[in-house]
């Protein structure tokens, strides 16, 4: 079957075979379909969309190009959740041992940064030592002892995924439904839990702008996890502004400990909260929302979450004294407060800009298999609908060199909107599609 042919009648606009869908995945997994073939079917793709039908295909053709996860008696019981993308979302840190806490098993595949967003895997790694490469076999045991596991895709597991991925990062092909849809259910299919929730961010600092573009994309993935036999739930939250206040690796995973100790942000912990009462409720492990939220709650203020989480990054070989004393994460040399130019109250942030601006500091990937350097970021002190005062501090940039801090320190600046009448903060969440 000829690619070019493919491409072709994609750019035209004609919807493909279950069949042509296979024989691209497959192909390109092997190496027959070389990087630049692959980008332009993508371009095609995010020019032309794709239809349900065509997404459900690509997506169980991407889950069938390696192996998939036998979780064997544990998979009725099982648990996973994936974020959309977007800008200091940190909640798998926290919504991962919280759940597993609550007696679930956690099973989840990840993936690294992709365009301006952040990726969990990259939050982990950023934990000195913490490994992320679990072949099936330890992914399963791993599971099955602490009730706990995250991973990346390794060869054998979505390498489908794993390659376009990260072509996509760097072909302008990022922002595409289809694309975003099996993407995210092609690792959950592989993944092996029955019971899987989606966290679907919408506002600036996501790639889905507007609310309606986030109802498409939640429900075609639900539509795609109910044709692959799971019990699926999406979440629609605002990413208007960075969820907390961390943006960057290592100061991530510093805010995810606290809020896992009770000290977090209010967002962070009612998002996870959120979350984790939709994977009770999915599994059958509570009644109902309320007594969902009850008991996730008692485990994280009894401190049995953090246990959890202190137990998970032993498991993968991380420094555990890097969660239990958070000062030993990586650390930038240099460090910078982003002052109010104006008085008022904050209106607006442009999560897209201040995303750009952690990638150009290295927190993030411009060019494929990049590296990236864990403790560069900010801290954002301030939130929309909040106060500010000529001068106060709105966040922290922590960044490498001066130079790097004060490039970082504009861009932030241009990117919050100060007026001088109240406003009041959006909602953290939109609505629940079950």
């Amino acid at each position: 079957m000829s690619i070019v042919t493919l491409i072709a009648r994609k750019r035209r606009g004609e919807a493909l075979t279950p069949t042509e869908i296979e024989a691209f995945v497959q192909g390109f997994t092997r190496g027959e379909i070389p990087d630049y073939q692959a980008a332009a079917w993508l371009m095609a793709v995010c020019c032309q969309g794709m239809t349900s039908e065509e997404t459900t295909a690509l997506t169980l053709a991407m889950a069938r190009s390696g192996r998939q996860i036998d979780l064997g008696d544990l998979a009725d019981r099982a648990v996973d959740k994936h974020s959309s993308g977007g800008i200091g979302d940190k909640t798998t840190l926290v919504v991962a041992p919280l759940v597993a806490a609550a007696g679930l098993p956690v099973a989840k595949m990840s993936g690294r940064g992709l365009g301006f967003t952040g990726g969990t895997i990259d939050k982990l790694e950023s934990i000195p030592g913490f490994r992320t490469a679990l072949s099936p076999e330890e992914f399963v045991a791993q599971v099955r002892r602490l009730g706990l596991a995250v991973a990346r895709q390794t060869p054998d597991l979505v390498p489908a995924d794993a390659k376009l991925y990260a072509l996509r990062d760097v072909t302008a092909t990022v922002d595409c439904p289809p694309l975003i849809a099996s993407s995210i259910m092609s690792k959950k299919i592989a993944g092996g839990a029955r019971h899987i929730v989606l966290d679907v961010k919408v506002g600036s600092g996501a790639f889905l702008k507007t609310l309606p573009a986030a109802r498409d994309l939640a429900g075609l993935m639900v539509t795609i996890g109910r044709q692959a036999g799971r019990r699926v739930a999406a979440v629609l939250s605002a990413m208007d502004q960075p969820l907390g206040g961390a943006v960057g690796n290592a100061l991530e995973v510093a805010e995810a400990v606290a809020t896992l100790r009770g000290a977090g942000p209010a967002d962070l912990r009612q998002l996870a909260l959120t979350l984790g009462r939709e994977l009770l409720l999915l599994a059958g492990a509570a009644p109902d929302p309320a007594t969902a939220e009850e008991r996730l709650a008692a485990c994280l203020d009894s401190g049995a979450a953090y246990e959890k989480f202190c137990a998970w990054v032993a498991a993968q070989g991380g420094d555990v004294r890097a969660v239990q004393e958070p000062e030993r994460l990586p650390r930038a040399p240099h460090r910078q407060a982003i002052r109010a130019p104006t008085a008022g109250w904050v209106t607006a942030m442009d999560g897209e800009a201040i995303g750009w601006a952690a990638v150009a500091l290295g927190a993030g990937r411009t060019v494929k298999d990049a590296p990236i350097d864990p403790a560069v970021g900010f801290v954002f002190r301030a939130k929309i609908g909040d106060r500010v005062a000529v001068g106060e501090t709105l966040a922290e940039v922590h960044a490498r060199t001066p130079d790097q801090a004060e490039q970082a320190a504009r861009q932030v600046i241009q990117a919050i909107t100060i007026v001088p009448e109240p406003v009041s903060p959006p909602p953290l969440v939109h609505t629940v599609l079950r």
